[in-house]
């Protein structure tokens, strides 16, 4: 049986997910992050991502080794703080280097050809 191509919708959203993924180093690379603070800071981008989906992402990227989770209290609440690992911190910065070549690809206008 043949597999289904993804929906010009679905596939924007799995580029979506990718940056968003990226962007969650970015920030965990600054200063340890939580699930609230990130969709804040998403917000302000004027993306909204649901818990449902921010939280299996932030869960993978720990499972991963790309992030550390630790709980603490604040206000009576327990808060997750997650902070980028040294796996973490290369892997941002090899991400870093091939968004850098393949936007530069992408949003050169020389007639779409592949340049070296």
């Amino acid at each position: 049986m043949r597999a289904l191509a993804p929906q010009p919708e679905q596939l924007v959203r799995q580029f979506f997910l990718g940056f968003i993924r990226i962007h969650i180093l970015h920030h965990a690379a600054t200063e340890p992050v939580t699930g609230v603070s990130l969709s804040e800071e998403l917000k302000r981008h004027g993306y909204k991502l649901s818990p449902g989906t921010l939280y299996p992402i932030l869960h993978a990227l720990t499972v991963a080794g790309y992030l550390r989770c630790t709980q603490t209290l604040h206000e009576g609440r327990v808060r997750k703080p997650y902070a980028i690992t040294r796996v973490g911190q290369r892997a941002l910065a090899r991400a870093r280097r091939q968004i850098v070549e393949l936007v530069t690809e992408v949003l050169d206008h020389r007639g779409g050809q592949a340049h070296k």
